[in-house]
């Protein structure tokens, strides 16, 4: 069962994947499906930010200090990403209230 992401939401990389840098994109091998996945520039730093648990407003507030983008935008950019990861199995997600 997909767990609700929210901003409180704690989000880190499953251990079952490899990445690496590739120019402008970071390749992501999820070892168990043997499926390859690309992320732009901006899904390249989320993907750094996500290989040790944090928040998801601690990576709102990394990206929003990073790149010129306006804050709504960058939350429910930042969701969609993460969503989207969650649902390929790329990234755990768990209730920050719970920890």
């Amino acid at each position: 069962m997909e767990k609700i992401l929210t901003t409180r939401s704690t989000v880190v990389a499953v251990k079952e994947q490899v990445s690496c840098n590739l120019a402008d994109e970071a390749v992501i091998l999820d070892l168990k499906a043997g499926v390859y996945y690309g992320l732009n520039v901006v899904g390249m730093r989320i993907w750094a930010l996500l290989q040790e648990p944090k928040t998801v407003s601690e990576i709102r507030a990394a990206i929003f200090g990073e790149y010129d983008v306006d804050v709504d935008r960058c939350q429910h950019d930042l969701l969609a990403l993460l969503r989207d990861l969650e649902a390929k199995k790329l990234i755990r997600v768990s209730d920050d209230a719970s920890a």
